[in-house]
């Protein structure tokens, strides 16, 4: 029997994570699907790498991921949107 890799959070990965964006999801479909569209045109795609750099060490917010070869600074409440799995 095969296994399927679980998909989590973007926002509750600690630093030194990597793996593979796997789609978006959201509660608040009216409110979150603009966050969503502005994630896409950041160059957050389906399949591309993603690993989490660093976090603030009081708040947490912002975390700064790398995106295939970008490096970008997201609000946890953003980063919640991405779907991934470890690789």
């Amino acid at each position: 029997m095969t296994s399927i890799p679980l998909s989590e959070p973007l926002g509750t990965c600690m630093p030194g994570f990597s793996g593979t964006i796997t789609g978006f999801t959201s509660d608040n479909k009216d409110i979150e699907s603009a966050s969503v569209e502005q994630l896409r045109e950041m160059g957050f795609t389906e399949g591309l790498d993603i690993a989490v750099l660093h976090q603030n060490p009081f708040g947490r917010d912002p975390i700064a991921v790398r995106v295939g070869a970008m490096t970008i600074a997201l609000r946890r409440q953003q980063a919640n949107l991405v779907q991934v799995t470890a690789s």
